[in-house]
């Protein structure tokens, strides 16, 4: 789960990190009165979407920039008017972008340089992983690609947590030497490690981290992702979610505890178990069509989630046959052909259907779909199933 710039600082300011004065405002109304409580002069105009690449983003209307830095209230305002509300195209939400509906104002800081700093899990060592580098900015991933020697990597093992020569680590590996500047970033260091693991984060990014010309260490900026996983633990991070930002089948099919995501193919798939639901999208590629999406009805699904399964697929308009990959261990096979059933029953069925089962209760599963009129055609295996379903789909086309 992702959430927003201006509620990550929120959490920054939380766990003691230094971030600049801001005010997120949802309608053109509090335009001013938020623009009020900064200083008048310099301004930061910030679209948040969930999404990086802001600031060199288009709007749909040709509009450039999601992110600005204005030179008084009134310009702010300006800026803000023709962003709220409007579309933002970047290098990370597609071609169909994403809608603007906050707007964050932020003081300004003057920059005297700029770097970056996340922690992740890097899962080849199970540990969390700093991953620092001294050329921060909306360039991060070209000095990755081109100048690895710049990114700086420590591992906390997850026993022994943070330690004071991690944070000089840090600190010499972004090139500092003035002790004061060392000392401020012994304190964010541990701070962002403590963030991360008390709110079981999957990220927490700061591109850029800025030193001021007054030699102040700043998160001008913040990108906080948390594991789905386990955000049962924590009511608070979940009031953060923004529901608009999310595709709303997958926001759907998280009601019903089904993992979906979307994809732009024309293959759904229905699958139980994210492994074989990986090599079912895989298959499919490898038979020339395209998947639709990940669909993960997990390994005790009932027939009503199976049916509601059925339903957010065919909600997608760009869905023209479906494969259904069922191998029963947990999962009983009956139970799906009955889910499939109903959902014939409650939504109409106009595309290939192609059903692959095995496993527990197979028979009766089978027999079960036979005896419903339905037009299903049968997978004797995986690969069978998945060369039928795209021959199907080629077909109807």
């Amino acid at each position: 789960m992702n959430i927003h710039e201006y509620q990550a600082k929120g959490l920054f300011e939380q766990y003691g990190i230094p971030v600049p004065a801001g005010i997120a405002v949802q309608s053109k109304n509090d335009f001013d009165t938020a623009l009020q409580q900064l200083p008048e002069g310099l301004v930061v105009v910030k679209s948040q979407i969930h999404a990086g690449g802001r600031g060199k983003g288009t709007f749909t209307d040709g509009y450039k920039g999601g992110v600005k830095v204005v030179k008084s209230h009134a310009e702010a305002k300006e800026v803000a008017e023709k962003m709220l509300g409007n579309t933002l195209v970047t290098k990370q939400t597609g071609p169909s972008g994403k809608q603007v509906n906050t707007i964050y104002f932020n003081a300004p800081c003057s920059i005297a340089k700029e770097y970056y700093m996340a922690i992740t899990l890097d899962r080849s060592s199970s540990k969390a992983v700093i991953i620092a580098s001294s050329e921060g900015g909306m360039d991060i991933e070209e000095v990755a690609a081109t100048k690895p020697e710049a990114i700086t990597k420590v591992f906390i093992d997850p026993a022994l947590g943070i330690q004071p020569f991690h944070c000089r680590e840090i600190a010499f590996g972004l090139g500092f030497t003035d002790k004061a500047q060392i000392k401020q970033i012994s304190k964010i260091v541990p701070a962002l490690y403590k963030l991360y693991s008390e709110k079981d984060a999957s990220l927490v990014e700061i591109n850029p981290l800025v030193t001021t010309e007054e030699g102040d260490i700043v998160a001008l900026d913040a990108k906080i992702g948390f594991d789905d996983n386990a955000t049962f633990r924590h009511p608070d991070v979940m009031e953060l979610r923004d529901l608009s930002e999310e595709d709303p089948k997958e926001v759907d099919a998280s009601k019903y505890g089904l993992s979906y995501i979307a994809l732009d193919g024309n293959i759904a798939c229905l699958v139980n178990g994210a492994g074989l639901a990986m090599a079912t999208m895989d298959i499919i590629k490898h038979f020339g069509g395209n998947p639709a999406n990940f669909l993960d009805v997990g390994g005790s699904a009932t027939a009503e989630q199976v049916e509601n399964a059925f339903r957010i697929i065919l909600s997608d308009e760009k869905v023209e046959g479906i494969l259904v990959n069922i191998f029963g261990g947990i999962m009983s096979c009956k139970t799906i052909a009955e889910g499939v059933v109903a959902a014939a029953k409650s939504v109409e069925i106009k595309v290939p259907l192609v059903v692959r089962l095995e496993g527990n209760q197979v028979k009766e599963g089978k027999a079960i779909l036979a005896e419903s009129g339905l037009e299903i055609t049968g997978g004797d295996s995986l690969a069978d199933g998945a060369e039928k379903i795209v021959a199907l789909v080629k077909q109807a086309k």
